[in-house]
């Protein structure tokens, strides 16, 4: 049997001053809905924790760990000004109350003796709906600091059209809006189809990144009406080619279906001849129903805000954690990163009493912003090279600072605009890997728009950038196939014990105020932050990959020059770009004829890797060169691997190395023995545990596995 706990959230005197707050008795309103006579009522969480259960192993002096998993009910007031930014609150169905009705679930890890919490309560972002850093210190020993501190897990949804596909996905229930009538709303909606394999029918949403989310279901099946295409091209920059009506219906005609024209079904397209791998197909039609999906920034302010702060509710009941948290820490990676960004952007690190939801924010391996606050809204999408080239998340400010000049769209203001109006910016760390400089347009939050001049950030920002990595860090492997990927897939570069160092350094900046590492960046003022044309690689040759198949010959190295550009669009007059608010009528958007620069960092001409940055154990004793890119090989398709990056070994000899006529240095020349190498290694641990980019457990866990795997005699 679960229990329930209800809160009351309060709502502070307009006088109170940010920043103070403190617990509250969560007592009950005493008036009635907002508009009507008397005091008007504040909204109200309703937590209910359905499971409890043991967290394994025992974490030094705060000893055991037990997981909470329950859902929380919780209200928006449409009327509270601070609400007023999210797109079509005031078309969500209300209760009596006259509040905006959500559900979150959430996942809590805590210590069992709540006395013994350290006082941080840490909230990591689902990616789309999945918990992706719930830390695990039997696979990963390095996490175990994060126990041993003490810390509060919050694990929370904020992303309203997941699916529950699984246990483990984490969803959020949020209204839907409806014109005045009861009527459905409607407007236009497009989505990309890429498929991986020939198929006769695809499902709704499309995307690479967006596809297992729930679809917005078209307003009427007959595609033969304004408003409804199907095109096809195979790269980006193609031009669409048109595929008639009559070839292609909203329907399902693959295994257990009907032939074409299939069974009708608003969440699938059935394609006549089929939908074939290679080509990029693209869907335009008028949609219903749109989610108010900006609900989700709401709901997170006051879950944060309820556990941190409320101590019970109207009955008594305590908070699980009341009075144990004295600091919150809000982190999020890739596309829950983004949203982080989107979050405060939008001002919701202002809570309902006027001080701060987040004291700390990290921002991990996030370039943009989320699309969660448009009228059909796309919070799951992302973008590369050849898809999504113009997908939601485009059109926010890159910027950090409040008075971010952003001369290519003409508009002012950063990510932290309103929250400096509020008082309530947290410090803020961005992390960046070298794929959000290729792939993700990551280089606008350092540079003026157009690619001259190096940004100051906000003194309460740091950015931190990890040297020659790929999107998701180190591979568990390095693969290739030749007829993917024209080099070997994967990097050799680790930045998940980066990251822990630096969530450390974070917790101590917010904690105890000690100052964190400088940014560490590429800059165009030293040179190391340059136009893709203008990248130094090395010549490499006549290498070849060892993989459980045997030996293959890689490919002498070949500069393509690929980026993915960042144009400025235009989604029509109802649509507000410098929220990623509003209501987009060009679907697709138009070109405006301007482009942001997008610059990359400069690589060492010897060996390959990054100049500037975080160059952690594997970029200052390197065995090869990950670069953090690499090329499809299937003939015709222009693109860059998905998020990902190349990775081509060193030659082992001076001999072997002059032979192929290969630039980059042996390991022999490098280190010249085992010995040579760890003394190296050791020598980069040290520096990297001094500047605080590296704890030192991690450093001996990573010179014992160099020990045991070695790379030389």
């Amino acid at each position: 049997m679960g229990w329930r706990l209800a809160a009351v959230t309060a709502v502070a005197a307009a006088t109170l001053l940010a920043g103070c707050g403190g617990d509250d008795d969560g007592g009950p309103s005493t008036g009635g809905p907002p508009g009507g006579g008397g005091q008007a009522a504040t909204p109200a969480i309703t937590l209910t924790i359905s499971a409890r259960e043991d967290f394994p192993g025992s974490f030094g002096s705060v000893g055991a760990y037990e997981k909470l998993t329950g859902s929380l009910h919780g209200e928006v007031d449409p009327k509270d000004p601070r609400n007023a930014v999210i797109q079509d609150l005031e078309l969500a169905p209300v209760n009596a109350r006259g509040m905006v009705e959500y559900t979150t679930e959430f996942v809590m890890l805590k210590p069992k003796d709540i006395g013994k919490a350290g006082g941080v309560l840490r909230y990591d972002a689902p990616n789309r709906g999945n918990i992706l850093t719930m830390p695990n210190p039997a696979a990963v020993p390095g996490d175990a600091v994060y126990f041993e501190r003490g810390y509060v897990f919050l694990y929370a949804a904020w992303q309203g059209d997941v699916p529950k596909s699984s246990p483990a996905r984490l969803t959020l229930s949020v209204p839907v809006a409806r014109n005045k009538d009861g009527s459905s709303i409607t407007g236009p909606y497009a989505a990309e189809l890429v498929p991986s394999a020939a198929t006769s029918t695809m499902s709704l949403p499309g995307g690479v990144f967006n596809g297992s989310m729930i679809p917005y279901a078209p307003a009427s099946l007959d595609n033969t009406q304004p408003g409804y295409t199907l095109t096809r091209r195979v790269n980006e920059t193609d031009p669409r080619v048109p595929i008639a009506p009559s070839e292609w219906k909203f329907a399902d005609c693959g295994p257990g279906g009907a032939p074409f024209p299939g069974k009708p079904d608003g969440s699938k397209v059935c394609l006549k001849d089929g939908f074939q791998p290679g080509y990029l197909y693209e869907i335009t039609y008028v949609a219903k129903d749109p989610k108010v999906m900006g609900v989700g920034l709401a709901a997170l302010r006051d879950t944060v805000t309820f556990f941190r702060h409320r101590s019970a509710d109207a009955a008594g009941t305590p908070n699980p954690i009341a009075g144990a948290i004295r600091y919150a820490i809000g982190q999020g990676t890739s596309q829950s990163g983004n949203a982080m960004k989107t979050f405060l952007h939008l001002g919701f690190n202002a809570a309902l009493d006027g001080g701060k939801v987040f004291d700390g924010i990290f921002a991990h391996v996030a370039a943009r912003q989320t699309n969660i606050n448009t009228r059909f809204a796309v919070p799951g999408g992302g973008g590369g090279l050849r898809t999504d080239h113009r997908a939601f998340g485009q059109t926010a400010p890159r910027g950090l600072a409040a008075d971010y000049e952003d001369a290519v769209a003409g508009r002012t203001g950063g990510v932290m605009k309103r929250c400096s109006e509020t008082r309530t910016c947290p410090r803020f760390f961005l992390g960046l890997s070298g794929t959000e400089f290729w792939q993700l347009q990551g280089s606008p939050v350092l540079t003026d728009a157009y690619g001259f001049t190096d940004l100051k950030q906000p003194d309460n920002a740091r950015i931190y950038y990890y040297a020659s990595t790929q999107h998701g860090g180190r591979s568990a492997q390095i693969n290739y196939n030749p007829a993917q990927t024209v080099y070997p897939a994967g990097s050799m570069i680790d930045f998940a014990d980066t990251f822990r160092a630096l969530f450390i350094a974070l917790e101590d900046w917010v904690a105890r105020d000690i100052a964190p590492p400088d940014s560490q960046v590429p800059r165009i003022a030293d040179g190391t932050l340059v136009r893709p044309d203008q990248l130094q690689v090395p010549v490499i040759k006549g290498v070849s990959f060892a993989g459980p198949s045997g030996t293959v010959p890689i490919p002498d190295f070949q500069y393509l020059g690929r980026y993915n550009g960042f144009p400025l669009l235009d989604y029509g007059p109802q649509y507000r770009p410098q929220d990623e608010s509003g209501i987009a009528t060009v679907v697709p958007p138009a070109y405006l004829g301007r482009d942001y620069a997008i610059l990359v960092p400069q690589l060492d001409p010897t060996t390959g890797l990054a100049k500037a940055g975080i160059r952690a154990l594997d970029v200052q004793a390197p065995v090869g060169t990950s670069l953090e890119f690499n090329y499809v090989a299937t003939p015709g398709i222009v693109d860059l691997v998905n998020l990902g990056g190349s990775y081509i070994p060193f030659h082992k000899t001076e001999a072997a190395r002059t032979a192929a006529g290969d630039q980059r240095p042996s390991l022999e020349a490098l280190y010249g023995d085992q010995a040579g190498y760890l003394a190296k290694l050791r020598t980069a641990a040290d520096a990297l545990v001094s500047q605080r980019f590296l704890l030192p457990a991690d450093a001996q866990r990573a010179i014992a596995r160099a020990q045991a795997n070695p790379v030389l005699p």
